[in-house]
């Protein structure tokens, strides 16, 4: 296999073996008080009354890479010597934004998650 369609298969498979990470994550905190999240991850970015008896807490997560360019040159041999060819990728800033959603119910005097949302694949 080509080192060209090498790379896209090894992203595919990390990124099927990296899905439900968060997710998992997130389900241990069912049952829990909201607060155990809060301690964990600091305070939510909104918290959304959602009704009588249930809100949803979200934290948002922003991501930013730095991807580099490239070049390439590519010599040809011509009747009058050698002529070379440079070809360039510019390079990257690629900002990614994940939000984290929580629905809890209060009971006992403290509200206790009681479902989540699941985050995007990009950020599972």
């Amino acid at each position: 296999m080509s080192s060209a369609r090498t790379l896209p298969v090894l992203l595919a498979t990390a990124a099927l073996a990296l899905t439900g990470c968060a997710s998992a994550v997130m389900k241990n905190y069912i049952g829990r008080p909201v607060e155990s999240v809060m301690i964990d991850y600091g305070p939510p970015t909104s918290v959304l009354d959602l009704g009588p008896g249930q809100r949803a807490y979200q934290w948002q997560k922003i991501s930013t890479n730095v991807v580099s360019g490239s070049s390439t040159s590519e010599v040809r041999r011509t009747r009058h010597g050698a002529d070379v060819q440079t070809t360039e990728t510019p390079g990257y800033v690629e900002r990614q934004e994940c939000f984290y959603t929580f629905y809890a119910r209060p009971a006992g005097g403290q509200w206790l998650i009681t479902n989540f949302r699941k985050p995007s694949l990009e950020c599972e």
